[in-house]
């Protein structure tokens, strides 16, 4: 190409920065911590501590999350925005989502529920 200076490995390359950051960009947003980039973990909420784990979590675009008492250390309202956002990522990046919980409110978000009884899977009958 004429007047181009970029090989296409470095045009590739700079393609793939780009869709890296992206999607960087939309999971701080989604997650809601851009304001906290630069913080260190003490200076963070229990809320926020979570919500910069998923992203740790999510940032390399995994086809499935699991997620292990996601909310087990947060208060109610913590909680309920954690699942929110797990929720909402699931959504917008087509990941599936396996979550472990004690919590039935919790489960009952999912659509899918599996009990665990004594080493026995079972379908959640209500």
């Amino acid at each position: 190409m004429e007047g181009s200076t970029n090989s296409i490995p470095e045009r590739r390359q700079n393609n793939e920065k780009h869709i890296k950051e992206k999607h960087f960009k939309k999971l701080v947003a989604t997650l809601n911590i851009y304001d906290r980039l630069h913080h260190l973990p003490s200076e963070l909420s229990g809320g926020q501590q979570q919500r910069v784990s998923i992203a740790r979590a999510l940032i390399n675009r995994p086809q499935i999350v699991f997620a292990d008492e996601p909310t087990g250390n947060l208060d109610r309202a913590n909680a309920d925005e954690v699942l929110e956002l797990l929720i909402k990522t699931k959504e917008e990046l087509g990941q599936t989502l396996l979550i472990v919980t004690h919590d039935m409110k919790i489960a009952e978000r999912a659509d899918r529920i599996l009990v665990m009884d004594n080493g026995d899977l079972t379908p959640y009958r209500k």
